[in-house]
């Protein structure tokens, strides 16, 4: 595991280290494709690995799922299964989480990973595995093409980008949010906030140290979501060198 190089501290690695702060001790849980599968990256960084079984739906149990370009296979797999059997396993109800891409959202909670403008990149195994996961994390940047600064505990957007990624509606509905199960649990993690589908609306839950919700946040969608009466500053810890504030809830 010593071989697993650390992140560099950028929008990405603030993004999946709260993605790592929604796991729980003893959790299974299914990493997808691009900045959620950083997130076995900062639970091996943060050393806390022990405490939970990561999966790939390609097979791969246990270890540290890759990172692209190495997407579907782990470092120190415990076990190496059929996709069949995988998927038996998410259909079945195995997992306790799973953190996925989040493409486009719109103000229905609906995430698009599958099609985007006359490129069709398909679903995979999205529409199980959001359907059957008790607590699902959407991880992705706010913005497509800003320039970011990250470091001394805040967030700081140097050039505003240019391609929306909170849309009116989206182009193609991967992940349904009226449909969302009773009872599950669905945030949407970007660098500059994070959103809770409450009640069927998106909320704002959390807002990035140094940014500005109406000029940074709000100004830059294309619906008003709602904002929490209590919504909170993200930890300033995600947006520092070092951070060390996830081996303490595996304590107990």
């Amino acid at each position: 595991m010593k071989s697993i190089a650390a992140l560099p501290l950028d929008e990405r690695k603030v993004i999946a280290r709260r993605g790592a702060a929604e796991v729980g001790k003893g959790y299974v849980l299914n990493l997808g494709v691009g900045i959620s599968a950083d997130v076995g990256n900062i639970l091996a960084e943060e050393g806390v690995i022990d405490n939970v079984t990561m999966a790939c739906e390609a097979g791969m149990i246990g270890g540290v799922p890759c990172a692209l370009p190495s997407f579907g296979s782990s470092y120190n797999a415990e076990a190496v299964i059929t996709h069949d059997r995988t998927f038996d396993i998410i259909t079945g109800g195995g997992l306790d989480m799973t953190c996925l891409g989040l493409g486009e959202c719109d103000e229905d909670g609906n995430i698009n990973v599958s099609k985007f403008g006359p490129r069709l990149v398909g679903p995979g195994g999205f529409i199980d595995i959001t359907n059957k996961t008790p607590k699902v994390v959407f991880c992705g940047t706010f913005m497509g093409k800003a320039k970011l600064k990250v470091g001394d505990g805040k967030l700081v957007i140097e050039k505003e980008g240019t391609i929306k990624k909170f849309l009116k509606h989206v182009m193609q509905i991967t992940f349904a949010g009226q449909y969302a199960a009773e009872g599950q649990d669905v945030l949407y993690v970007t660098e500059r906030c994070v959103f809770k589908l409450i009640g069927g609306k998106m909320t704002i839950v959390e807002v990035a140290p140094g940014i500005d919700i109406q000029k940074d946040i709000l100004d830059q969608m294309d619906f008003t979501p709602d904002v929490a009466p209590d919504c909170k500053t993200m930890d300033p810890g995600l947006f520092s060198e070092t951070w060390g504030n996830l081996a303490p809830k595996f304590a107990d």
